[in-house]
């Protein structure tokens, strides 16, 4: 089955592209640097042809890892913008709006290859952004460490819908663009609670080692559908879910097709019902971290997390949003909550100056917490 691109139509992408950067009364654009998984957003240059209103546009510069080295151009353009059809990256690159970092000369051929260590710069539209809550909560920080509660609807890095409304940006302001703190794992945007973040270099280096090497322990709170009963260990592996007309979605995939090994321990605390439905209050814990690992995991068991907008319900309410253009305020009112009830309440992880095991905690939310209410945190 056909896997869509999914996002194109409000990410900011437009056929009628603007002036280049050597048009009359226009000035070379400001440039953000990323690299595959993200881009910092640090300036916009406004353009505008007489005709048209203003708008504003960023360069994206993308450096070209080992990961990435040999790629066509068009392939690698579409690992990085996830969301953007083959098609619209396609257009995007005949109209001149892909350079070389180096040259500034237009890549206009998709089947060009890039090579490592090549800065490809990407000239888009900002995009109009929705609203997101702009702020964070410091749970702990000293030298080495920092310690924060992401609100959900944040997202943290850079996406096709969102360049300044993030994580990223938001430090960058809080505590200026040299602040050093880089961050040691990922939330996704409707996923509220802890991130970790150390001090750039060897320090963050240490934190990220502890991910990898599966020596941190990370607890989520989450509302399911359904009555869950006893606890259960999931053990299924992931990877594009098979049959499914979305890109960016997981499932069980085998390992000799690609998927990755993963599990989830589930306990359930408690039991209460929503819109007359039954729910469950339940304890996650990933042994694995693989993308979207919790959310897919409850759905392949039959309890997806209520209000999830891509495992909880059927496909078409995802595709009605980013393929109809489906307001999502109104997808939440019909589901019932503003977000997914998913949240980061806990992480064990060794400090990485001292080496001290140490844990932080942050308290179950609303609108969640009017739901079921977590034992001990009333």
């Amino acid at each position: 089955m056909h896997r869509r691109r999914t996002g194109d139509k409000d990410d900011g992408w437009t056929e009628r592209e603007p002036p280049g950067p050597a048009a009359v009364g226009s000035q070379a654009p400001a440039r953000a640097r990323g690299d595959e998984g993200g881009a910092r957003a640090l300036s916009a240059t406004s353009y505008t042809d007489g005709t048209e209103p203003e708008r504003e546009f960023l360069d994206i510069e993308i450096e070209v890892t080992e990961a990435g080295a040999g790629y066509r151009l068009d392939r690698f353009l579409a690992k990085r913008f996830e969301r953007l059809s083959r098609s619209r990256i396609h257009r995007i690159i005949e109209l001149g709006r892909v350079t070389d970092g180096a040259t500034g000369i237009p890549l206009v051929r998709k089947q060009t290859r890039v090579h490592q260590g090549q800065r490809v710069v990407v000239h888009r539209p900002v995009p109009d952004e929705p609203a997101v809550v702009m702020d964070y909560d410091v749970v702990f920080q000293d030298y080495a460490m920092l310690v924060i509660n992401k609100p959900a609807g944040l997202p943290v890095h850079p996406t096709a819908r969102y360049l300044r409304h993030t994580l990223t940006a938001l430090m960058d302001t809080r505590l200026g663009a040299g602040h050093g703190w880089e961050m040691a794992h990922r939330l996704d945007r409707e996923t509220s609670g802890v991130m970790v973040f150390g001090q750039r270099g060897r320090l963050a280096a240490t934190l990220k080692n502890g991910f990898f090497r599966r020596t941190v322990r990370k607890e989520y709170l989450a509302l399911v559908h359904g009555r869950l009963v006893d606890p259960i260990d999931i053990e299924v592996p992931l990877g594009p879910a098979r049959g499914s007309r979305i890109n960016i979605k997981m499932g069980e995939r085998p390992e000799r097709e690609g998927g990755l090994a993963a599990q989830t321990s589930v306990t359930p605390l408690k039991t209460g019902s929503f819109r007359d439905a039954p729910i469950t209050l339940v304890r996650a814990q990933p042994r694995t971290g693989r993308t979207h690992q919790i959310r897919a995991h409850l759905a392949h068991v039959g309890h997806g997390i209520v209000g999830d907008k891509l495992y909880g319900v059927s496909e078409d309410v995802f595709l009605s949003i980013v393929e109809d253009g489906r307001p999502m305020s109104e997808v939440e009112q019909e589901l019932g909550l503003p977000r997914h009830a998913l949240h980061a309440s806990r992480i064990e992880l060794d400090h990485p100056a001292t080496g001290a095991r140490v844990t932080f905690r942050t308290r179950w939310p609303a609108p969640l917490s009017d739901l079921l209410s977590v034992d001990g945190e009333g």
